[in-house]
């Protein structure tokens, strides 16, 4: 794929100042794709993020990035208003779920005060899953997606495994799954393709707020033939050639990026 394929595309990442986000915001501003993040930092972060949105800028790129929680309703709705007086008569290339944040409490706790509640998995899956159809739903009704447009969320093998403290983040990364496959089924037919992207353990904030995440990294070394973990470029270079315009034919699929970590046990 030729840069000039994606050049003065828009891309809409959702958790956009770390991790996966950030790399994919990075990879797609080296081939032109002008960055709309949102994500959701305080303090020391806040820094961060101005020295990523300056990186992404030397890309010769537009940049906004708005600091907003992603599930707030109004939220939504002004930062959708905001995007679409940026991008006047164009429309996303692009949209990426890529949230991160939900509660790490066992199902079952030594009592009841030190276990997950209704509100934390409710939070989880709110946050985590459903927001992604919030988002669509009303980019879809602001015009801002159309054919050609494609959706990625962040899933993992915690949508089929347990791990300990995982269980809201599983239940969230299954419902994910289940909604990314229902917005394909029902945008297919306008050329709007709706993927989920199965990353192999990363080394993400995110895999580190995970209670025993060096088991979990101990465990994706042994069984990963290439002998090292995913990295958020090995995703992002991913999300990028999936963004070809003549791509056309992968819809509602989980798509797996690991080295191979699932085949091996």
């Amino acid at each position: 794929m030729a840069q000039e394929d994606l050049k003065g595309k828009w891309a809409l990442i959702l958790g956009a100042s770390s991790g996966f986000g950030a790399a994919t915001a990075l990879e797609l501003a080296k081939y032109g794709v002008n960055i709309i993040g949102l994500h959701l930092d305080r303090g020391p972060a806040l820094e961060a993020v101005k020295e990523l949105v300056g990186q992404i800028e030397s890309c010769g790129v537009r940049a906004h990035y708005l600091n907003m929680n992603i599930a707030n309703a109004e939220k939504r709705r002004e930062a959708i208003a905001q995007i679409k007086a940026w991008l006047g008569e164009d429309k996303l290339h692009m949209v990426m779920h890529s949230v991160a944040f939900g509660s790490l409490q066992p199902f079952i706790g030594p009592d009841a005060d030190h276990q997950l509640t209704q509100s934390q998995m409710e939070m989880t899956l709110d946050v985590m899953a459903n927001s992604l159809v919030y988002w669509v739903q009303d980019l879809w009704h602001a015009g801002l997606l159309g054919r050609g447009s494609r959706v990625f969320s962040m899933t993992s093998a915690g949508s089929e495994e347990a791990f300990r403290t995982y269980g809201a983040v599983s239940a969230a990364k299954s419902a994910l799954e289940s909604h990314t496959r229902q917005l394909a089924l029902e945008l297919g037919k306008h050329g709007v393709m709706v993927n989920c992207i199965m990353a192999g353990v990363t080394d993400t904030p995110a895999l580190r707020k995970i209670p025993g995440n060096d088991e979990i990294v101990a465990i994706a070394m042994r069984r990963n033939p290439t002998g090292r973990l995913t990295t958020p470029r090995d995703v992002a270079v991913t999300i990028r050639a999936l963004c070809d315009p003549e791509i056309e034919r992968i819809n509602g699929a989980v798509i797996v990026v690991d080295g191979g970590e699932r085949i091996s046990m």
